[in-house]
């Protein structure tokens, strides 16, 4: 039987938190953060499958860019208590192949989220 976990959070300025390390973390790139002139990057971090932005039909084509993307959130948002992103963290059940865990999770914000005008960077990790 599936064991759902499901978390969401906000990446806050307010919390020391950076927009830019959260989508490095989570995708597994290095990206260089403008607001404080750093490089993040997470080499421990492992098991990363898949990752991709989804654009709406209003959105700058550059934001496709990563780096661009989180970097143009942090610029925008200047007060201290910030909230720069939103974080969601869920489980995919075992019971659904690997193979399609990408078009499940892009079908879900495809849907959810960027139907609505918003921009969706995901990642798919597989410890295993």
């Amino acid at each position: 039987m599936p064991c759902p976990h499901n978390e969401i959070t906000i990446v806050q300025r307010s919390q020391r938190q950076s927009a830019v390390a959260a989508a490095a973390y989570q995708s597994g790139e290095k990206l260089f953060c403008e607001y404080d002139q750093q490089v993040k990057h997470y080499p421990e971090k492992r098991g990363i499958v898949h990752n991709e932005i989804l654009l709406p039909p209003n959105a700058p084509q550059e934001y496709a860019d990563r780096n661009t993307l989180w970097n143009a959130a942090e610029a925008v948002e200047k007060q201290w208590n910030s909230q720069l992103a939103r974080r969601w963290v869920l489980t995919i059940p075992r019971e659904i192949p690997p193979d399609q865990y990408a078009v499940l999770v892009r079908e879900f914000c495809q849907q959810q989220f960027v139907s609505k005008g918003m921009i969706a960077d995901f990642a798919i990790h597989d410890p295993h």
